[in-house]
């Protein structure tokens, strides 16, 4: 004859809580629940209950007394059917009274899981059986009026008790929750700031390095001298990326112990890509008026990224010409202007471009709390400017 097989789904979920099972949140309660009923039930002797005068304790009391502090192992998991178990233990005639402390750990646990409805329509149950139906069914003295008011205000109380607890566990899963999806947002937001700053340091040194590179193919058999200019300048280009780079990434490996290997970028680095774009054969002015205030780091740092992205564009679409990079400075906002003498032009309105690194720098100054727009200019050339607060508004 074969031996039955347990269904694999059924074997599966056992092995699952086994290996789940927590000394510590599962078997510590029962464990010491168990010594109480028996203890006290020890101690009791023949000393008549309650609600179970029946003595002395026989085999099934004890057995009892043993069941209830077992089935709560798996409250966790299954605090419905726990229930039910202990309530069932406190149906027969028992010489102990210690057997109902199950029931009532049970009905706490299930109306703290959320199972509410079905924990106080046992404990409603629990209480009539006790003072009406169980003097009837086993012969003994219905409790006084006194008794019976003094079991009604325990068992309020921990209705009290569970309500408070179960509401405070919601609070406290709401509260965990919040937290996790704020730190999702600032996650979010921080690999949005990173992919920002990749671009703009990918993007413009790549394109420094490959102007350079074309520039000297076409000159390195007749002027080689400024071919050696762009390797020059594709080597300064290439190790200003590494650099900030390896900055990212040091930031993102969140080493509080590593320095940065390079200064952040901002306006006070200005003069360093001006240099790499005039590298590049871009003829490059900077005009700086008004006194600088104190930046805040953002602000800074957003300034110089648009500056940078702008400059990209122009080496990248408009080739060899001239560009005029503008930084005014007031007590409110910090405007930087981009314009360069390119040979395209816009028909009737002023175009707004429309490419990802326009958009991003829209998304960067938008962040900030400010504007920028960009566009042809009526007279030829394009035009980046941007407005960025140096306060926040009070």
């Amino acid at each position: 004859m074969t031996e039955p097989v347990a269904a694999p789904g059924l074997t599966a979920r056992t092995a699952s809580w086994r290996r789940t099972l927590s000394v510590r949140r599962d078997l510590a309660l029962p464990a010491v629940l168990l010594a109480v009923q028996l203890i006290g039930a020890a101690l009791a002797g023949r000393s008549a209950h309650l609600f179970s005068p029946k003595a002395p304790l026989d085999a099934l009391d004890w057995l009892l007394l043993v069941v209830g502090p077992a089935a709560l192992v798996v409250r966790r998991r299954y605090p419905v059917a726990v229930l039910w178990v202990t309530f069932a233990v406190v149906i027969p005639a028992s010489g102990s009274g210690f057997s109902h402390f199950s029931f009532v750990v049970a009905v706490f646990v299930a109306a703290v899981a959320g199972r509410r409805y079905w924990a106080w329509g046992a404990l409603a149950l629990a209480y009539v059986w006790v003072v009406w139906l169980a003097p009837l069914a086993y012969g003994y003295r219905v409790p006084p009026l006194t008794d019976v008011l003094l079991l009604a205000g325990w068992l309020v109380a921990l209705v009290i008790a569970a309500e408070a607890t179960r509401i405070w566990a919601e609070r406290a899963a709401a509260t965990r929750s919040g937290r996790k999806s704020d730190e999702q947002r600032r996650q979010s937001e921080e690999r949005l700031r990173v992919a920002r700053d990749l671009h703009d340091v990918v993007g413009h040194n790549i394109s420094l390095i490959n102007v350079q590179a074309s520039m000297g193919l076409d000159l390195m058999d007749t002027q080689p001298e400024q071919a050696r200019a762009a390797l020059r300048a594709i080597k300064s280009a290439s190790k200003e990326a590494l650099e900030e780079l390896r900055t990212m990434l040091a930031a993102l490996r969140r080493d509080d112990d590593v320095a940065p290997r390079s200064p952040a970028p901002g306006l006070a680095r200005l003069s360093e890509l001006v240099e790499l774009t005039r590298a590049a054969g871009l003829i490059v002015e900077v005009e700086v008026s008004g006194k600088s205030p104190p930046l805040p780091a953002a602000v800074d740092i957003g300034a110089f990224r648009i500056i940078q992205e702008s400059l990209t564009n122009v080496a990248r679409h408009a080739g060899p010409t001239r560009v005029k990079v503008r930084v005014t400075y007031d007590n409110e906002d910090l405007c930087v202007e981009i314009d360069d003498d390119g040979t395209a032009r816009a028909n009737g309105d002023a175009a707004v471009g429309t490419g990802s690194g326009i958009t991003g720098m829209r998304e960067r100054a938008g962040a900030l709390g400010g504007q920028l727009s960009a566009g042809f200019r009526r007279d030829g050339g394009f035009r980046v400017s941007a407005r960025l607060p140096v306060r926040s508004p009070s």
